[in-house]
């Protein structure tokens, strides 16, 4: 499998833009424009499907997934709970311990420029992270 200068495999990538069109509706907007955002944001990010044909970022670990229910578009970020979210995006999954998420409803928008900054926090937390564990004495 050849992969792209980002890294994705363009087989996933095209797997991911069909699962996306196959939508149908508000939701293929809506998850298209912030995949958009997320490549803008990265232009390393990597794109994969992961349990059960869920698109998921990664850069230095998973950065967030993009889900789609009927009511909703889910971006569930892995390690959510340990960013700023200077903007306040998240909105859902707020109890736990590492997760949150952005929940976005038929009509509703995400400012672009708030998110990209909490795609490009989520990667240097990433980054960080992985840096810091390779430091440490084995």
């Amino acid at each position: 499998m050849k992969k792209s200068e980002s890294g994705t495999d363009p087989a996933i990538s095209a797997q991911i833009d069909q699962k996306i069109a196959e939508l149908g509706d508000w939701r293929t907007q809506t998850l298209g424009r912030m995949r958009q955002l997320i490549k803008e944001a990265d232009p390393e990010i990597v794109e994969e499907l992961k349990w059960m044909g869920t698109p998921t970022w990664s850069h230095d670990g998973i950065v967030c997934t993009g889900e789609s229910y009927k009511a909703k578009v889910k971006l569930t970020f892995a390690k959510g709970a340990s960013l700023a979210d200077a903007a306040g995006l998240f909105n859902a999954s707020l109890e736990g311990n590492a997760r949150r998420a952005i929940d976005i409803g038929e009509g509703e928008t995400v400012d672009a420029q708030a998110f990209k900054a909490l795609i490009q926090e989520a990667v240097a937390f990433n980054v960080t992270k992985k840096a810091a564990k390779a430091k440490r004495p084995a």
